[in-house]
């Protein structure tokens, strides 16, 4: 049985600096998950994930990622997409410290 649609959210990278960017309503990209456009339809996900992929010029890697409203946007629901919000991790940690 296939598992019920829950809400997503556009993200990507940035095709120049790599940074974590999510869709919007206005199709624009924005480095703020609170801007994405928080899609509840499955079809009109497929069709917005489309739209985004149009901006190759711009992005790499554009998928659909768990999301959930709250009162100052769209948020993740996964570790991952909660780690991708705090931006690019260049700096020294873990084994890197010990170079």
């Amino acid at each position: 049985m296939p598992r019920a649609f829950t809400p997503k959210v556009i993200t990507a990278n940035a095709l120049l600096e790599g940074d974590a960017i999510w869709f919007t309503e206005n199709n624009e990209w924005s480095r703020d998950i609170a801007d994405a456009e928080l899609i509840t339809d499955e079809t009109h996900a497929d069709l917005r994930l489309i739209e985004a992929q149009a901006f190759a010029d711009q992005i790499a890697g554009a998928y659909l990622a768990d999301a959930k409203q709250t009162e100052n946007g769209p948020a993740p629901t996964h570790f991952r997409e909660e780690f991708r919000t705090r931006g690019p991790s260049n700096y020294h940690h873990g084994k890197q410290a010990e170079a």
